[in-house]
């Protein structure tokens, strides 16, 4: 896969700072961060905007969570309708349209929404304003379990330990295209696509859409649940932090020292712009990933030993986990992945090279080109409040022993360390070269594939490129 070559996008916000001026942007970063956990969950009935920050999608952040009133009432009336059964990723779904992100949609999609999303990137609201949506949030349903709902206006959705997650009202069941769907969201229907296999081809022909009531606020019980703050939790924590800009990062792999480069040299740059505090957000996504990633629960530990070695700085940024779950969609789907951001307050937008992208599943090649992600991103409808800027690339510097900006007039001098690579090095027990990632975060890597030869018998499973 292409080389770990980063970008950064903005737009303007509703800040009166100017983006009008123009400055190269980088990969790879040696960046200040800090993990953000340990408070408790603070719940936002309702609909909320956060002065001071930008605005959500629509105007508003729209939350689906009942009060807590409400709650004992709603699980009772959950047991006295239909009920569907939601798989991992419909219940990381359901916590994504609860918690906001997904704004201004109040459920699952009914037939107009996902038309709209699936043809043109975005859904016109009812002033005549887009919005950007470039991912079909859905519920799928087979026939036996239309034919239970029957005439029924609204039904229950259950997790699979037989807990009320949600009640859905106003239900529309139509068809489920799934051909179409595929090649819309993935430019292909070759075999072999991750999310495809796991949550498209086996799912029933219909889907159901309709308007979301969520019972209690998800939880997975998995030792990461402080770290996964919500919108309205993460635009308090910036406005607490008194920020005037908010940039995200998001990330599926651990973090190295290119990464923090380009964080750290974001942050001079807004800091020379005018603003007075910026704020990094790093946002490593917390859904489901193909079976080669990084586990979260390891990629957090990675992430951790960064923050200790002092790679990331807790008083410059925001750790949190992002609940989505991932497609590998390239181009369409990291519009999704730069929208919800800004419904948790980021008006700026880092974004890799070949975001969302994957190797084609078939072919020796990768699936989308590396650069359309980053094109895509300046011109997609609903996302006028990004702006682009041109990007330069980091590799390993040689000559200074450390991730930099890539000089063109001495390209003998630089090294790329592909996400690939790097996971190949790790299993390998390979080191890589001094300066391209903090040793505890190296360690935590090693450890990692240890892990996976005692658990496959000797065998590590080699890494896909991605």
């Amino acid at each position: 896969m292409a080389s770990m070559a980063t970008s950064i996008f903005l737009r303007t916000s509703s800040h009166s700072h100017s983006l009008t001026k123009t400055f190269d942007t980088h990969f790879a970063p040696s960046s200040k961060v800090t993990f953000f956990g340990g408070a408790k969950t603070r719940h936002h009935p309702g609909l909320r905007v956060s002065s001071g920050l930008i605005e959500p999608d629509g105007g508003k952040l729209v939350e689906l969570l009942v009060n807590d009133s409400e709650r004992d009432f709603k699980k009772g009336e959950a047991f006295s309708i239909p009920r569907i059964k939601l798989s991992r990723i419909d219940l990381e779904w359901v916590h994504v349209l609860s918690e906001g992100w997904a704004s201004p949609l109040n459920g699952f999609m009914r037939e107009s929404e996902f038309l709209q999303t699936l043809h043109f990137n975005s859904i016109r609201l009812n002033d005549g304003s887009l919005v950007n949506m470039s991912l079909p949030i859905v519920l799928a349903i087979d026939d036996s379990q239309k034919h239970r709902i029957g005439d029924s206006k609204k039904v229950s959705l259950f997790d699979s330990l037989g807990n009320p997650v949600a009640i859905l009202n106003n239900i529309e069941i139509y068809k489920h295209p799934k051909e179409e769907r595929i090649a819309r969201t993935w430019g292909t229907t070759a075999p072999g696509l991750p999310y495809v296999e796991e949550a498209i081809t086996k799912a029933g022909n219909w889907l159901i859409g309709g308007d979301l009531e969520v019972i209690e606020p998800i939880k997975y019980h998995d030792g990461l649940d402080h770290f996964r703050l919500s919108p309205a939790e993460l635009r308090d924590e910036f406005t607490k932090r008194n920020a005037d800009a908010v940039f995200a990062f998001q990330l599926r792999n651990p973090v190295h020292n290119g990464h923090a480069l380009l964080m750290t040299d974001t942050r001079k740059r807004l800091l020379d712009m005018g603003y007075k505090n910026p704020v990094l957000l790093l946002h490593p996504l917390g859904g489901y990933t193909k079976a080669d990633d990084v586990p979260l629960d390891w990629r957090m530990k990675q992430h951790e030993k960064v923050l200790e070695d002092g790679v990331l700085d807790p008083e410059t940024t925001v750790v949190s986990i992002f609940p989505s779950p991932m497609h590998y969609a390239g181009p369409t789907e990291v519009q999704w992945h730069a929208k919800a951001r800004i419904n948790a307050g980021a008006n700026f937008y880092i974004v890799g090279r070949d975001p969302a992208g994957m190797s084609h599943p078939v072919e020796k090649r990768d699936l989308y080109d590396a650069d359309h992600g980053k094109k895509v991103l300046s011109m997609a409808p609903g996302l006028e409040r990004l702006n682009i800027l041109p990007f330069k690339v980091a590799a390993y510097d040689k000559t200074q022993g450390k991730m930099a900006f890539f000089d063109p007039s001495r390209p003998q001098d630089f090294v790329f360390i592909s996400g690939t690579k790097m996971r190949t090095l790790a299993r390998n027990k390979e080191s890589p070269p001094d300066g391209f990632m903090c040793p505890g975060g190296w360690k935590v890597l090693v450890d990692y594939y240890d892990s996976l030869v005692v658990s496959t018998n000797g065998k590590v499973p080699e890494a896909v490129p991605a």
